[in-house]
């Protein structure tokens, strides 16, 4: 039997009903985080795909904090799953028709938080892994399951993961975030950002005592405004869009009602998104130029970005994109390409592993981290009849 073959057997063998199964019992863990975390998950699925023939690692990243990773095969030159544990909080519980934590199927979806982001991605990237395991055996290149934490804060289990040398000898990754099946070979880069304030606290009524930062970090947040004209009219990426500038956090007070007081200082949080031809120092350069001539005397104010991902592109000669188009012809759906908006894991598994990254998987792109989250079962069980052939495509011979 070709390869070819072998990548439908591995895509026909996908067990949609476990597949079903398996992203409702993933959504009623709780794995938000400040909360319960990843642990939950990985209790669960560690003797879960132990006992389907997978050598597992645990990996701890921070106290609570873990990854969990399944190696099916063995050998250099394989393919890394991708995809994470955590989600984020369901917030206002009013705010959901349905409970966040039931996994109930509704019209051919599957409700609940992280439905969609990602333990529908999660799900279909191990029941993928059990289908190649029945179409090849042990395969002589490793296939391996990467169930990250931490991807919705920094990052860190990624990073860990990296650091730790798990993401050597692989010759690509696909990464199972929500992007509607499409190829999505661009990531946007981003850069959070945060800016300090100091003047001098004074009286309300004799401001001329003291010196307030509202003023300047205000004319800063103005002056952000035209620097992302400037960067929008100097890039616009056919799958990634625009480049923006965020203002997300504007902090100033003396203290708990105290109007009549100036306060002494002020902190501005920012969320920067560019694209793969944006160069991230010439734009902190930039910003930190613009932070000087906004201020006011008697203002002094620091620019620190704390978390700098850069943007990513993979080529489409690239070993693991060749094989999710042939996966994606083998079973006769369409091709679409994408980009991601955000930052995924993928971004440091490109940027600092060196690995071609596909970011693919089941669920709308605008449907994470909303009330009544869901992600649709037809899209899911082709996500993992995808992996599967891809897999195959990548592993034999």
């Amino acid at each position: 039997m070709g390869r070819r073959e072998l990548a439908l057997e591995a895509a026909r063998a996908v067990d949609a009903e476990e597949l079903i199964r398996l992203t409702q019992a993933l959504v009623r863990i709780e794995s938000y985080y400040p909360g319960p975390g990843e642990a939950p998950v990985v209790a669960y699925l560690e003797p879960y795909l132990r006992a389907r023939g997978f050598r597992t690692t645990v990996q701890e990243v921070a106290p609570g904090r873990l990854n969990l990773i399944a190696d099916l095969g063995g050998g250099p030159g394989g393919l890394i799953l991708e995809g994470h544990a955590d989600v984020v909080t369901h917030g206002e519980l009013s705010q959901w028709s349905v409970p966040p934590y039931e996994g109930r199927i509704v019209g051919g979806r599957i409700y609940g938080r992280g439905a969609c982001d990602m333990k529908g991605g999660l799900a279909a990237a191990v029941v993928a892994a059990q289908a190649v395991r029945r179409a090849l055996g042990e395969p002589g290149r490793t296939l391996r399951l990467c169930i990250a934490c931490d991807e919705e804060g920094l990052m860190s289990g990624i990073k860990a993961f990296i650091r730790a040398g798990y993401a050597q000898g692989f010759r690509g990754a696909i990464v199972c975030e929500p992007e509607e099946n499409r190829v999505c070979l661009w990531q946007k880069g981003a850069m959070r950002v945060w800016v300090e304030f100091w003047g001098k606290m004074a009286h309300g009524a004799m401001p001329y005592a003291g010196a307030n930062p509202i003023p300047s970090a205000s004319r800063f947040v103005l002056a952000l405004q035209g620097l992302q004209r400037a960067l929008q009219a100097e890039s616009q990426h056919p799958y990634l869009g625009l480049p923006w500038i965020t203002p997300t956090v504007f902090e100033a007070r003396a203290g708990e009602d105290q109007f009549n007081v100036i306060p002494g200082q002020l902190r501005l949080g920012l969320d920067v998104r560019t694209n793969p031809d944006q160069a991230h120092l010439e734009l902190r350069r930039r910003m930190e130029g613009l932070l000087q001539e906004s201020l006011e005397p008697g203002i002094r104010a620091t620019l620190e970005v704390f978390e700098d991902r850069p943007a990513t592109e993979t080529p489409r000669e690239a070993e693991v994109v060749r094989a999710v188009e042939e996966g994606l012809g083998l079973l006769g759906l369409p091709l679409r390409y994408g980009g991601v908006p955000g930052a995924t894991d993928g971004t440091f598994l490109a940027a600092w592993a060196g690995l071609p990254v596909v970011v693919l998987g089941p669920g709308g792109q605008t449907v994470p981290h909303q009330a009544d989250e869901f992600i649709e079962i037809e899209e899911l069980i082709a996500a993992a009849r995808i992996y599967a052939a891809a897999s195959v495509l990548m592993l034999w011979p």
